[in-house]
C-alpha cells in the first residue's frame, strides 16, 4: 500500500466516524490521524486537506452522489460505501489527483472495508460522476445535466 493510499484509508477511517459518532471531539480524531500516520508531516498534511475538503464540500459532493447514484439515496447506502464515494467524488471534482488513480484508490478502500458488491458499485457511480462532470477540476461547483 502507497502512502497516500495509506492516508485516504485514514481519512476513509474519520469519515466513517463522523457518519455513526458525531459527539467525538475534533482533537481525538486529528491525534488518531497523527498516530496511525506515525507523525509524518507530509501525510498528515495530505490527510488532513482531504478530510477538511470532504466536510467543507460534503453538500455539492452528496448532491453530485444522490444525482449519479441512481436509485440510491446516501442514507441509505452502507456507511462505509458512502464514505468511499464521498472521498473519490470530493477527489474527482475539487483535486488534480487523476481521475483513474482516484477511482482505484476508491476500489481498493470498497474492496478492503466494505461488502462483496462494494467495489463494483463504487466503481460505477464515481465512473459515472467521472464522465458526468465538466472536463476541468477549477474546484467551482460542478454542475449535472
Amino acid at each position: 500500500m502507497s502512502r497516500r493510499s495509506r492516508a485516504r484509508e485514514i481519512v476513509l477511517q474519520v469519515l466513517y466516524q463522523d457518519d455513526l459518532n458525531t459527539d467525538q471531539p475534533e482533537d481525538i480524531r486529528l491525534r488518531f490521524m497523527n498516530a496511525r500516520l506515525n507523525q509524518n508531516r507530509s501525510l498528515v498534511e495530505f490527510a488532513e486537506d482531504l478530510l477538511a475538503g470532504v466536510r467543507r464540500n460534503r453538500d455539492v459532493v452528496d448532491q453530485q452522489l444522490e444525482e449519479i447514484a441512481r436509485n440510491w439515496k446516501l442514507s441509505r447506502m452502507a456507511a462505509t460505501d458512502r464514505n468511499v464515494l464521498r472521498l473519490g467524488a470530493y477527489e474527482i471534482l475539487f483535486t488534480e489527483t487523476p481521475d483513474r488513480v482516484v477511482i482505484n484508490e476508491a476500489i481498493e478502500l470498497a474492496k478492503r472495508y466494505g461488502t462483496n458488491n462494494s467495489s463494483q458499485f463504487v466503481n460505477g457511480v464515481l465512473d459515472r460522476l467521472m464522465n458526468n462532470r465538466p472536463p476541468t477540476k477549477s474546484g467551482e461547483v460542478p454542475q449535472t445535466s
